[in-house]
């Protein structure tokens, strides 16, 4: 984060990382969909002739929220193997992580290699795994052989971190997964610098601000409630 008080400039970065062909671009250009054209800059993206990332994609949103102007870069890693050096770099000073895994079985192994080695380069980043904020995106649930919901509650259940359902490719659980990673993002970034008190923007303020950048209507503790892991 980059906080600039005189002007009221918060500045944030976001990276959605996880295996290759897990659906990380998918999310990104949903946002950016979805985004207010006025809020919203160009998503930048280089693919390989396999329309699989090369490097990184990305895209910047800037929106006001009282008297503070917030300005997000939201990035994705290339999932391919041979780009792990990249992937290190691009989670270089990260305020919030978004892990996209594919919720096929056969996919299993290839989704705790890269949760682990994503930890490994936030470390060299000098960066604690467990203390930054992270929402976990079980991507491809309209597919076939995937981990079934009740082992995901499970799973959800027994860590911290916040785990939604997606289908990425129809927008579904996109804005979710995007709306909890804002807020898990700024309440650690609130604890941490007393956000609130120095710009006089509140969590209510600040996730009203966003969903509306994205056209929400339903109200935000609503859409939160769709993750594993929330008791009935």
């Amino acid at each position: 984060m980059k906080l600039e008080l005189p002007s009221r400039e918060v500045s944030l970065k976001f990276v959605y990382y996880g295996p290759g062909l897990s659906g990380k671009t998918t999310n990104l250009r949903a946002l950016h969909e979805r985004m207010s054209e006025a809020s919203r800059g160009q998503l930048l993206t280089l693919d390989t002739a396999d329309e699989r990332t090369l490097f990184f994609d990305m895209f910047p949103l800037s929106f006001r929220v009282a008297e503070s102007h917030f300005h997000v870069k939201i990035y994705t890693v290339p999932g391919q193997a041979i780009h792990a050096s990249m992937r290190s770099m691009v989670v270089s000073g990260v305020d919030g992580i978004v892990f996209v895994a594919d919720s096929r079985r056969a996919a299993i192994v290839s989704n705790a290699h890269s949760f682990e080695e994503m930890r490994t380069h936030l470390r060299a980043q000098d960066l604690d795994p467990r203390e930054l904020p992270l929402v976990i995106q079980f991507n491809k649930r309209d597919l076939n052989n995937i981990r079934p919901d009740e082992e995901l509650e499970r799973l959800a259940r027994r860590g911290r971190d916040w785990v939604f359902p997606a289908v990425a490719n129809r927008g579904e659980g996109v804005v979710e997964t995007f709306l909890a990673a804002m807020r898990m993002t700024w309440r650690s970034l609130d604890e941490r610098y007393q956000l609130e008190p120095r710009l006089g923007v509140t969590e209510a303020q600040l996730m009203q601000a966003v969903a509306e950048q994205l056209g929400v209507t339903e109200p935000v503790a609503r859409l939160l409630a769709t993750r594993f892991g929330v008791a009935p």
